[in-house]
């Protein structure tokens, strides 16, 4: 039986909470987002829970928000773990700037992961992985540079030997690069490191993903409203669940020409 996420709430939670600090509004980009005024005026959002997801549509802002989680806790804009520096092309708002965590206590290990720019990250592990004077890097990541496997198989690589217990792991769309059995392996490694006392935030549009038994879905709405829903009631499971029940209703409107 699907338990509520406030029945599963575990040791694992690191960061209880974040808002945005006084005065930070420049009144452009990413503060002209609405989810950004809606937490500037709500007093944040909650993170206490082992595993969050935050959905919503393209452009809703979640991507921003747990961005902006990941630098305010000290990650690379681009990704990987807390020890990464490099950079290729800045594109992150200004947000974790202004984001203010609220901790339980600090874990021991983390990464994050953004799809859009893994491959960034793969070519930073290289370049470590040759400096002779540090240790190798690859065992950490399968034991195979991620630029030699495709780029779904990294990311499983990836959170299977790289992602550990008591770990904080942020995750922008991981199931960009997935198939849908690749997202069920996905599920299963979260839920095992969930029970490993890890915090896992995810931005996501997968139905698989959020179907994650403890899970805490926080949905945003177009005008930045937040509001914690359910598995059944998640926007991506609602409108996959429509579209697969009558794929021809929804397709004599989106092909119609006249």
């Amino acid at each position: 039986m699907r338990q509520s996420w406030d029945s599963r709430r575990a040791t694992g939670a690191f960061i209880r909470h974040a808002r945005l600090d006084t005065g930070g509004d420049t009144g452009r980009y990413p503060f002209t987002l609405p989810v950004v005024s809606h937490l500037a005026a709500g007093g944040g959002v909650d993170l206490d829970s082992s595993v969050t997801f935050l959905v919503g549509e393209n452009g809703s802002g979640k991507s921003t928000l747990v961005e902006a989680i990941a630098t305010a806790a000290g990650f690379n804009p681009e990704g990987g773990s807390q020890s990464f520096r490099f950079a290729t092309r800045a594109t992150e708002s200004s947000l974790g700037d202004h984001l203010i965590l609220r901790w339980n206590r600090k874990p021991r290990t983390g990464f994050f992961l953004r799809a859009e720019s893994y491959y960034n990250v793969a070519s930073e592990i290289e370049r470590l992985d040759e400096d002779p004077y540090s240790p190798s890097l690859l065992p950490a990541y399968g034991g195979v540079s991620p630029h030699e496997r495709s780029h779904g198989e990294s990311f499983l690589d990836l959170v299977t030997h790289r992602f550990g217990p008591g770990g904080l792991y942020v995750l922008d769309e991981p199931e960009a690069a997935l198939s849908v059995r690749g997202c069920m392996a996905l599920l299963a490694r979260l839920a095992e490191l969930a029970r490993q006392g890890s915090q896992i935030i995810i931005a996501t549009h997968s139905p698989v993903l959020l179907a994650l038994p403890g899970a805490r879905i926080i949905e945003i709405d177009d005008d930045g409203t937040t509001a914690t829903t359910d598995f059944d009631h998640a926007l991506p499971v609602r409108l996959t669940r429509d579209f697969l029940a009558g794929p021809d209703k929804y397709l004599r409107h989106l092909l119609d020409e006249d």
